[in-house]
C-alpha cells in the first residue's frame, strides 16, 4: 500500500485515558477501582465458580462519544483466589451460548465477570472489601493508530487496541461481531488491603492482578444481548 494511502486509512478515534487517583476514595463513585459497585436493579454481586464473591477491580461510566457503548456502565470483577488466562470456546462459528458462564480450563467455570449495564443508578451498600477504593479520572483524547494499526498501550476506554500479538476478533453467540471497548495494560497491579490472602500468580502480597497480568482487551456485544456479553481477550 502506498504511504499516502496508508496515512489516509489511519482515522483518529475518540479515546479516554483512565488515570488512577492517589488518595483513598471515601464513599461511592461511579468511576473507581474497588468501591461500591453500581449494579442494575435485580443484578446480584457476581460470584466465582468456587462460590466466593468476585472482587470488583474497577468500574466506569463509558463516555458518550464511544461507539456502541456510550452511556453504559462497565464493571470488571475477578476472583482473588483463582487467576488464569481466558480460553474462548466456539460452537458453529461463534462463541458458545452464554460464553461468560462456560468452563475455563483448568477450572469448571469462569473466574471473572464483566458487565455492561444501562440502569445502574444506585451503589451497593457494601464496599468492595479487597481492592483499595480509588477514584478513576477519564481524560479524553483522539487516538490515531500507528502505521501498523495499533493504539497506545494504556489503561483506556475507546480508541484502538495496542494488540501485543495478532489482532483478535470474536463472534458473539447472538451472531454480532464483538467490538473493542476497553484495554488494561500488562502487569497492572491493583492495590489491596493488608492481611488478605495472597492471590495466586500475582506480583506481590499487597496487590492483585487480572488474568495472570496479561494485557486485557474487553470486546463487547454491540447489540447488548446480555449485560455479561463481554469477552476479555488476553495477550502478552
Amino acid at each position: 500500500m502506498p504511504e499516502t494511502e496508508m496515512r489516509e486509512t489511519r482515522v483518529a478515534l475518540p479515546a479516554h485515558a483512565i488515570e488512577v487517583g492517589t488518595a483513598p476514595l471515601d464513599g461511592p463513585a461511579r468511576n473507581s477501582l474497588g468501591g461500591h459497585p453500581f449494579l442494575d436493579a435485580g443484578q446480584d454481586w457476581p460470584t466465582c465458580f468456587c462460590g466466593e464473591r468476585l472482587a470488583l477491580f474497577f468500574q466506569l461510566d463509558v463516555p458518550p462519544d464511544i461507539a456502541h457503548f456510550g452511556g453504559d456502565h462497565l464493571l470488571v470483577f475477578h476472583c482473588r483466589a483463582h487467576n488464569e488466562a481466558t480460553d474462548a470456546t466456539y460452537e458453529g462459528g461463534a462463541l458458545v451460548p452464554r460464553y461468560w458462564e462456560a468452563p475455563q480450563d483448568p477450572y469448571p467455570g469462569p473466574f471473572w465477570r464483566v458487565l455492561l449495564q444501562r440502569g445502574a443508578d444506585r451503589p451497593t451498600e457494601e464496599c468492595e472489601p479487597s481492592v483499595r477504593a480509588k477514584r478513576l479520572m477519564l481524560r479524553p483524547y483522539a487516538e490515531t493508530p500507528s502505521a501498523r494499526g495499533l493504539g497506545r498501550q494504556d489503561f483506556k476506554v475507546g480508541g484502538t487496541p495496542s494488540w501485543a500479538q495478532d489482532p483478535e476478533g470474536h463472534t458473539c453467540a447472538c451472531g454480532a461481531e464483538l467490538e473493542y471497548l476497553c484495554q488494561v495494560p500488562e502487569d497492572m497491579e491493583f492495590e489491596v488491603h493488608p492481611g488478605l490472602p495472597e492471590q495466586p500468580y500475582s506480583v506481590g502480597a499487597d496487590t492483585y492482578n487480572m488474568f495472570l497480568g496479561n494485557e486485557v482487551y474487553l470486546l463487547a456485544c454491540p447489540g447488548h444481548c446480555d449485560p455479561a456479553a463481554v469477552w476479555p481477550v488476553n495477550q502478552n
